[in-house]
């Protein structure tokens, strides 16, 4: 003898409804993201960068969130003051963070990290130059 299930009509409606709609809220908050083709990113600006890659886990202020894992509030983060803690992080990732600097140019790691060290209540005048990543690599 076996045990069949049955689901009514309404709870499969009401799941695919509710799938709908959530991924159409998915698509609207990310309506300004952009695409990258192949293995590496396309957005050049830290601005750019950051709103595409960084701000799904740092949210959009760099408060960052606790959830399905931690991430840390970028804003008003005094581990940014040296310029090459965020360099490494980017480029080798750490803790569930992952490394993203491997399909980033030097100068989109760059552009990111002084983009995080200026904004979000940081004002690290410093920048990171091209040659501070390549030598980090």
């Amino acid at each position: 003898m076996t045990i069949q299930t049955k689901r009514p009509l309404g709870l499969i409606a009401a799941t695919a409804l509710f799938t709908a709609f959530t991924a159409a809220g998915a698509l609207a908050d990310s309506a300004g993201a952009t695409f990258s083709d192949g293995e590496k990113f396309s957005q050049k600006t830290g601005e750019a960068l950051y709103s595409n890659l960084c701000q799904a886990c740092h949210m959009n202020e760099g408060q960052g969130a606790v959830g399905a894992g931690h991430y840390p509030a970028l804003a008003k983060n005094e581990n940014l003051e040296s310029s090459g803690y965020p360099v490494y992080i980017v480029l080798h990732g750490q803790k569930g963070m992952p490394p993203v600097g491997e399909m980033m140019s030097d100068e989109q790691v760059a552009a990111v990290v002084n983009y995080v060290r200026t904004h979000f209540g940081n004002d690290y005048k410093d920048e990171v130059t091209v040659e501070d990543v390549a030598g980090a690599r």
